[in-house]
């Protein structure tokens, strides 16, 4: 399974960003070969609006099936959803530590969004 954990650099043990739409870099994981992928999210962490719409998109282009992340608003939660992707919130610690919880069925899968646009 392809999973995008929203992190601070793309190694195991990097800290989760808990922002979608602002996180600083996006890991690319394969579940099965336990390969990373750095897939950075420059233009949103840059952008003066439509974050959370443009990394989503960026994460709708990489083929994941899911995404791991902190928290997630409500436009970047429908585009992710229009665009296939499962949306898991609440993850913490490693990135490590966001594949493992997935894996263990820690994480909900969200079914809306659970912060308001534009939350920092």
């Amino acid at each position: 399974m392809k999973v995008v954990i929203t992190a601070q650099r793309a190694a195991w043990d990097a800290p989760v960003d808990p922002r979608f739409g602002r996180a600083r870099t996006f890991v690319l994981v394969d579940t099965e070969s336990r390969e990373l992928q750095e897939i950075p999210n420059t233009q949103a962490l840059d952008a003066a609006q439509g974050a959370g719409v443009q990394a989503a998109a960026l994460v709708c282009r990489t083929g994941a099936e899911a995404i791991v992340t902190g928290h997630c608003g409500p436009k970047s939660f429908a585009a992710l959803v229009a665009g296939g992707v499962k949306v898991f919130t609440g993850a913490e610690g490693t990135v490590a530590d966001a594949v493992a919880s997935l894996g263990a069925g820690q994480l909900r899968q969200a079914d809306a969004a659970d912060v308001p646009g534009h939350w920092v």
